[in-house]
């Protein structure tokens, strides 16, 4: 695939198979079909955690730790993990507590409960996205 970037191709993949397991998983959950799960925020595992981690895995594969190329996506993968657990796990807080103090009560259009990550989701986003990336890689690859 030397037409396109194989880290970048890696990192869809394993982000399309997360969002579609989540579609799954919820959707039996739930026992019907939601189609918003395919791009829903939150839940497990985490595809921002997942996507990310795919990403600089690949590019640990194919060139080293030591690259500068490694280096940058360690701080953004850090930075978008950080992002999904603080920042998108308070905002998630606060459509819960506004939805269960202003809106329900009014009957109005709730907001998004499904926003952020817990610390398990993260974990299971990163292990998902570090394993399946060298899997995927391993096969682009051969």
């Amino acid at each position: 695939m030397s037409w396109f970037p194989g880290v970048l191709v890696t990192a869809v993949i394993v982000q399309l198979s997360c969002q579609s397991f989540k579609f799954v998983f919820y959707s039996a959950r739930d026992r019907s079909v939601e189609f918003k799960y395919l791009v829903t925020a939150g839940g497990i595992p985490s595809a921002h955690s997942a996507f990310v981690t795919a990403l600089t895995v690949a590019i640990a594969i194919r060139n080293g730790v030591g690259s500068d190329l490694f280096a940058v996506s360690f701080v953004f993968s850090a930075i978008v993990i950080y992002d999904a657990y603080r920042l998108r796990g308070h905002v998630q807080q606060h459509a819960q507590v506004t939805n269960a103090k202003i809106i329900r009560p009014a009957g109005g259009a709730e907001l998004s409960e499904m926003v952020g990550h817990s610390l398990l989701e993260i974990v299971t986003g990163m292990l998902y996205g570090g394993a399946a990336s060298a899997i995927v890689t391993a096969l682009l690859t051969a």
